[in-house]
């Protein structure tokens, strides 16, 4: 490891960013480096400018994925290499604000008809009945989750931005995760990876899992396995929780990013949703075993 890098490192851990900004920024000013084929402390800011209007022009890379990568020489010049942002100016442009497509509650019931396996099933059916990121879903522990009947919450150890919070478990929720225990018998981890059962499922097979269902289901709709909590946050948005909570839910900082969800969200819910809410599993047809 380069002495540069392990001082990005170091300011990155000091400033509490979480592992995947990490991996991101470094792999990102790896890439500037493997460019020039020179150490980035040599570059000049419109060398930078250049490498990043390359991305965009030649390697046709996505607004935010460039804005990630300028992020990344934002935090190395500025905060690492200390030098002044005006001086040595990297831009940001503002990246399109697409709204994501939902799924219909019948496609959902095709998609989890459709998963092949129990515990590709259970997956994708407890990413849409609990609303979990990706990861938080993959390091979710059996300890993590509290039936009790005062309770009913799963408990979301260092989410996003290194915070924890507790989001409530449905009744139907539960009974699928029992039927899974059952089956798999998980010790720690509630879902574990396909070559290790002592490590987390890894990320990448859940978007597999994710992929395949939807490709079997006939889905074409845009957008991985993400796509199953942003129809938790508007399924429950249209059964009448209030923002405010549901924010609260998602682990978003700011109510304002919530907000995204009242565009999505339809006012005709389904008779039971407003009554159970949180039971949106309850709503959609009985998943036919494959």
């Amino acid at each position: 490891m380069t002495p540069l890098r392990q001082r990005m490192l170091e300011a990155m851990v000091l400033r509490g960013m979480a592992t995947r900004t990490q991996e991101a920024y470094t792999e990102a000013v790896a890439r500037l480096a493997r460019h020039y084929r020179r150490s980035p402390d040599t570059l000049t800011a419109l060398e930078v400018q250049r490498y990043l209007l390359h991305q965009i022009q030649d390697k046709h890379l996505s607004r935010s994925s460039v804005n990630q990568y300028a992020s990344a020489c934002r935090f190395l010049y500025g905060t690492v290499l200390g030098l002044d942002g005006k001086a040595f100016e990297i831009p940001l442009a503002p990246a399109p604000q697409k709204l994501p497509e939902i799924l219909s509650r019948q496609e959902l019931t095709r998609l989890f008809a459709v998963a092949r396996h129990a515990k590709s099933r259970t997956f994708l059916m407890a990413a849409y009945g609990t609303g979990l990121r990706l990861s938080e879903l993959c390091h979710l522990r059996v300890r993590d989750i509290d039936s009790a009947a005062d309770r009913m919450c799963i408990r979301v150890e260092q989410g996003k931005g290194g915070k924890d919070r507790y989001v409530p478990l449905a009744p139907d929720v539960l009974e699928l995760l029992r039927a899974w225990w059952q089956v798999g018998r998980p010790r720690q981890w509630l879902f574990v990876a396909q070559s290790d059962p002592g490590q987390p499922l890894q990320p990448e097979s859940a978007q597999r899992w994710y992929r395949a269902a939807c490709a079997h289901a006939g889905i074409t709709k845009r957008g991985g396995i993400h796509t199953l909590r942003h129809c938790w946050a508007t399924h429950l948005l249209e059964a009448g929780v209030d923002l405010h909570s549901l924010s609260q839910w998602l682990g978003h900082s700011q109510v304002s990013t919530t907000t995204r969800y009242l565009h999505l969200a339809r006012p005709d819910a389904p008779d039971g949703a407003r009554s159970q809410p949180l039971a949106l599993l309850s709503q959609l047809a009985p998943v036919i075993r494959q």
